[in-house]
C-alpha cells in the first residue's frame, strides 16, 4: 500500500516531471524518503525556498509543463511569497507544496504550526494564486489534487498552492492518478463570432480600402498557445511585420525580415517607426495584456476601428480596446486567419507590394540605439559590449535567462532571439536575482539546451547563493554578471539627486568570481573587453556552471530612449 507522499509523486511523474525542487525541513521528512521508492522525478535542493520556487518557475516557463517546489510551511512558505507572486504576475504555473503539521496537532502550539488555526499559510497564498487549500483528509486527496492541477494549467495559467498536513503524508492510499486530459489544457477557444467580424478589417478597412500599413504587437500569449509557427506562417504569406513585447521575446525570429525587433521598454526603433505610425492602417495585437511596458507607457494607439486584440482574459482587451476585441486562443485565431486565406486574397494580395516597400522605408533606418556600443573598447566594460559578444559566442537554440536591473535593457535590446522559450525573463514583478535560480529549472527542463544568465551584482547580492545549487548537481549554467558596483537603473536615476542617493545606491566591488568559486564553481572575472570571448569559450567547453564577472561601468545609459520619450511625452488626462 503506498503512503499519501507516494501517491504526490507518483501524480506529479505521470503528470510529466522529471524534477523538483526543494529545501528539506521537518514538516516534508516524510517526502525523503519517498523520493528514494521512485526513480522518475529527481529532486534538486535548493539554498533557500525562495530560490526552489524560482527554479520550479523557470522548468515551467521551458518546458511547457509546470513546475512543482516544495517546502515547508510557515517560514519555508514565507520564502516562498516573491517567487509565487511572480509567477502570478507572468502566468507561469507553479504548484507550491507545502508541509503543514498534522490536523490533530493544530492549534496546539506545535513548532512552526502554520494551519488555518496560526498563520494561516493557505490564506497567505490566496492573493496570489489561483487556488490556495488545505488537504486536510487523507481521503480528499486524489480529488483536491486533480482539482489544483486543473487550476494550475488552465489556460491561462497561474500558480496554486497546496498546503500538505503530516497526517495525510503519512495515510495509505489506493487511488492512482490518471493523467488530465490534454483536451482540457491545451484547448483553443475561440469566439468565432468576433473572429469572423473581425475580417471585415482586411477587407475594407476603416476608410473602405484593404489596409496596406499592417503591423502585428505578438505578446506572450503566442507562446503559451503554441502559436509561433502560425504566426510566421500568416506574417510570410501577407508580409507583415512582426514586433514582440518583451516578454514575447522569441516568439518571431528577429533576424527575419520581417521581424522589427520588441516593442516598449527596450524596444528597437523599426517597432516605433511601423506601430507608431500615424498612418497605421491596422494594428494586430496578440496575446499581449497592453501593460505599461507593452506599450511604450500607453503610447502606443489602440484606435478604434484600426485594431484587432486578442486575449483569453476579456479583461486584458476591455482595459483598453474599445472594439475589435476578440476572446480567445491567439494561435487558434491566427489558424482561423489561415484558414480564410481564399478569402483573404482578393483583398491582401493587391497590398503586397506597398506593404513590402513600408517595410523596407522601415529598414532602412537604424534599427537599434548605438548599435556602436556592442563594438565599445571602453574599460570598465560597457555592457551592450557584454551582450553582442554573448550572443556571438552562444548558440542559435541556446536559452537566456535575464535577471531584474539595468542589465535587463541592454538583453532585451541588444540580444536576438529566435525560437520561443529561448529568452527568459520575469518581466511584469521583475524580483531580482529571480533568474539566478530559474535558470536552474530551465537547465533542467532543457539539458541539451546551453543557458546562460545575465544578472547584475545586485541581483547577486539577493540570489547569488543558488550557484551553490548549480554546483552541487553539476548543470553547465553559465553566469554573466554585469558588476557595476552600483544599483545599476536606481543609481542612473539617483546619482543627479545629490551626494546621498549617490552613495546609497552604489555597491561595494565585490568579486564575484571567487564567490562562485567557494561555492564550487568555475569563475573567471573580465576587465578588459577584449577578453570576454575568450571567457565565454571556456565557459562553454568546461563541466557544470560558470561564473564570469564583468567589470562593467555604471555610467553607461541604458539603451531606452523611445521609452524614455514616451513618458516624458504621457498624461494620463488625456
Amino acid at each position: 500500500m503506498k503512503l499519501g507522499v507516494d501517491f504526490i509523486l507518483e501524480t506529479l511523474a505521470r503528470e510529466g516531471l522529471d524534477h523538483v525542487f526543494m529545501v528539506p525541513g521537518g514538516l516534508v521528512d516524510p517526502f525523503l524518503p519517498a523520493f528514494g521508492r521512485q526513480e522518475a522525478l529527481t529532486p534538486i535542493v535548493a539554498a533557500q525556498e525562495g530560490g526552489a520556487a524560482y527554479m520550479a518557475d523557470g522548468y515551467a516557463r521551458a518546458s511547457g509543463n509546470f513546475g512543482a517546489a516544495l517546502c515547508i510551511g510557515g517560514p519555508g512558505l514565507t520564502n516562498t511569497v516573491t517567487a509565487v507572486a511572480t509567477a502570478q504576475s507572468d502566468g507561469s504555473p507553479l504548484l507550491l507544496m507545502s508541509g503543514e503539521v498534522a490536523t490533530v496537532l493544530e492549534g496546539l502550539g506545535v513548532f512552526q504550526d502554520a494551519s488555518p488555526q496560526t498563520l494561516d499559510d493557505v490564506a497567505i497564498m490566496k492573493p496570489m494564486t489561483r487556488y490556495s487549500s488545505s488537504i486536510d483528509n487523507p481521503k480528499n486527496m486524489p480529488h483536491l489534487f486533480e482539482h489544483a492541477l486543473l487550476q494550475l494549467r488552465t489556460r491561462p495559467a497561474a500558480p496554486v498552492h497546496l498546503s500538505l498536513p503530516g497526517d495525510c503524508l503519512a495515510a495509505e492510499i489506493s487511488v492512482t492518478h490518471s493523467p488530465i486530459d490534454r483536451a482540457l489544457i491545451d484547448y483553443n477557444a475561440l469566439s468565432m463570432t468576433a473572429a469572423e467580424s473581425s475580417l471585415h478589417h482586411f477587407y475594407g478597412g476603416s476608410g473602405g480600402k484593404p489596409p496596406v500599413k499592417i503591423a502585428i504587437l505578438a505578446g506572450a500569449g503566442v507562446e503559451h498557445s503554441k502559436a509561433a509557427n502560425a504566426l510566421k506562417e500568416f506574417a510570410e504569406t501577407w508580409r507583415v511585420p512582426v514586433a514582440t513585447t518583451l516578454r514575447g521575446k522569441g516568439v518571431f525570429p528577429e533576424d527575419h525580415p520581417l521581424s522589427l525587433g520588441v516593442f516598449g521598454y527596450a524596444g528597437t526603433h523599426h517597432s516605433r517607426a511601423a506601430l507608431m505610425d500615424p498612418s497605421l492602417d491596422l494594428l494586430i495585437i496578440l496575446g499581449s495584456g497592453l501593460n505599461e511596458r507593452d506599450t511604450m507607457h500607453w503610447a502606443l494607439q489602440v484606435k478604434p476601428n484600426r485594431t484587432i486584440c486578442v486575449n483569453l482574459l476579456p479583461s486584458a482587451i476591455g482595459t483598453h480596446v474599445q472594439d475589435g476585441g476578440i476572446v480567445g486562443s491567439c494561435g487558434a485565431y491566427l489558424r482561423y486567419l489561415l484558414d480564410q486565406s481564399d478569402k483573404l486574397r482578393a483583398a491582401l494580395e493587391p497590398t503586397l507590394s506597398a506593404r513590402t516597400a513600408w517595410m523596407s522605408e522601415i529598414r532602412s533606418q537604424p534599427r537599434l540605439q548605438d548599435p556602436e556600443n556592442c563594438e565599445s573598447d571602453a574599460v570598465p566594460i560597457h555592457p551592450a559590449r557584454v551582450i553582442g559578444e554573448l550572443r556571438k559566442a552562444f548558440p542559435r537554440d541556446g536559452v537566456l535567462v535575464v535577471d531584474s536591473g539595468a542589465h535587463r535593457a541592454f538583453a532585451g535590446h541588444y540580444w536576438e532571439a529566435y525560437e520561443p522559450k529561448t529568452y527568459v525573463s520575469a518581466t511584469n514583478l521583475g524580483p531580482m536575482g529571480w533568474a539566478i535560480g530559474a535558470a536552474i529549472g530551465v537547465q533542467c527542463a532543457q539539458p541539451r539546451r546551453r543557458v546562460a544568465v545575465v544578472t547584475g551584482d545586485g541581483c547577486m547580492r539577493m540570489g547569488g547563493m543558488e550557484i551553490a545549487t548549480a554546483a552541487r548537481y553539476q548543470l553547465p549554467v553559465i553566469y554573466v554578471v554585469i558588476n557595476n558596483a552600483a544599483l545599476g537603473n536606481v543609481w542612473l536615476r539617483a546619482h543627479g539627486l545629490g551626494p546621498t542617493p549617490d552613495e546609497m545606491t552604489r555597491l561595494p566591488d565585490h568579486d564575484w568570481a571567487g564567490f562562485a568559486q567557494a561555492l564550487g564553481s568555475r569563475a573567471e572575472t573580465v576587465r578588459s573587453p577584449g577578453d570576454l570571448a575568450g571567457a565565454f569559450e571556456r565557459a562553454l567547453q568546461g563541466e557544470g556552471p560558470c561564473l564570469i564577472d564583468v567589470k562593467a561601468d555604471k555610467a553607461f545609459t541604458t539603451p531606452v530612449k523611445d521609452w524614455a520619450e514616451a513618458i516624458a511625452a504621457y498624461s494620463y488626462h488625456e
